[in-house]
């Protein structure tokens, strides 16, 4: 990891739901912990040297405390399962960060939040500082069903009071979410900020175009970003410009980690393309980019990719390491 880290104390587990389990983490000393803005997160090293990285929900102004919400993930590469069972309170851990690839734009006079399961932790996040501003906004958050919405306790909460609007899919059909409804209605001054499982997202951002919104007024962050092997896995060549090695990338296996195993010394973390951490620089050939990070100018510019998920489109990548 290149940012750097510090220890925290876990002061406090809960679950939120039968499937999500929430963390609050102090410092260490008593201290103040790190600065950081809407829409961070911090990368947690976890039990067994797995990394991972959550968003904090909590409001920014607040330097006592960081407060998390994990997904209990049925398929889990180490994570999720490293936080419901092996995290305890009382239990030291090492974080890094805080980082932001999700942060308020500067300028917007209104957000629309639309978040998906448990995607609701950075909008809460921003929902918080937006409250506290005086902020124009609205909080919409979506789940299959009002059980499985974490920090409602939270929502239902007075001062949410016409802020907030709860669409679980097995509620009343008019309570569900209606993207045309939302997003029908673009004006210039009006950003989107989504976050949630990809099927939401892309349901989210197709929605929105189709009614004219302007690429500069949406922000996204997918939870739940896939690299797993598919049919689509053409096995391709890496070659490294500091040396010209050639490293061959077969079907099923990531070019990080080949790259890793090569002993090149790229640094991975989410592998699941979220976080940026292993962002290499592409020098020559075309990346087949399925990230969550780039946005879609960076990703047209094909000259960086992000090596735990993306592939080339046939043939060699000649890359900057």
């Amino acid at each position: 990891m290149s940012q750097a880290t510090f220890v925290a104390r876990v002061a406090r587990k809960w679950m939120e739901t039968p499937e999500i389990c929430g963390l609050e983490l102090v410092s260490s000393d008593g201290g103040p912990l790190p600065p950081f803005t809407a829409g961070a997160h911090v990368d947690l090293h976890l039990p067994g040297g797995v990394v991972r990285q959550y968003s904090l929900s909590n409001d920014p102004v607040e330097t006592h405390r960081y407060r998390i919400a994990v997904l209990r993930e049925p398929a889990s590469r180490g994570g999720s399962r490293a936080v419901h069972e092996s995290i305890d309170a009382g239990q030291s851990l090492t974080v890094g960060g805080p980082r932001n690839a999700f942060a308020l734009a500067p300028g917007a006079h209104r957000r629309l939040l639309v978040a998906g399961g448990i995607g609701i932790t950075p909008l809460l996040c921003m929902a918080e500082q937006l409250l506290r501003e005086g902020g124009d906004f609205e909080l919409h958050y979506a789940a299959r069903s009002a059980d499985r919405m974490a920090f409602r306790g939270v929502l239902a909460d007075q001062r949410w009071a016409g802020r907030v609007q709860l669409h679980p899919d097995d509620g009343d059909p008019g309570q569900r979410l209606d993207l045309a409804r939302l997003l029908g209605t673009p004006a210039p001054d009006l950003h989107l900020y989504a976050c949630g499982p990809v099927g939401l997202l892309q349901a989210t951002l197709d929605t929105a175009r189709a009614f004219g919104w302007h690429d500069a007024n949406l922000h996204w962050e997918l939870f739940g970003a896939s690299a797993n092997a598919g049919p689509a896995d053409a096995p391709f060549e890496i070659e490294l410009a500091s040396s010209g090695q050639v490293l061959a990338v077969p079907s099923g296996k990531s070019a990080a980690q080949v790259l890793v195993e090569a002993g090149t010394g790229l640094l991975t973390s989410c592998e699941q393309g979220v976080c940026g951490t292993c962002l290499t620089r592409v020098l020559a050939g075309t990346p087949d980019h399925r990230d969550s990070y780039l946005t879609p100018e960076e990703r047209a510019a094909n000259d960086q990719f992000l090596p735990c998920c993306s592939r080339a489109c046939g043939g060699r990548l000649v890359i900057d390491l």
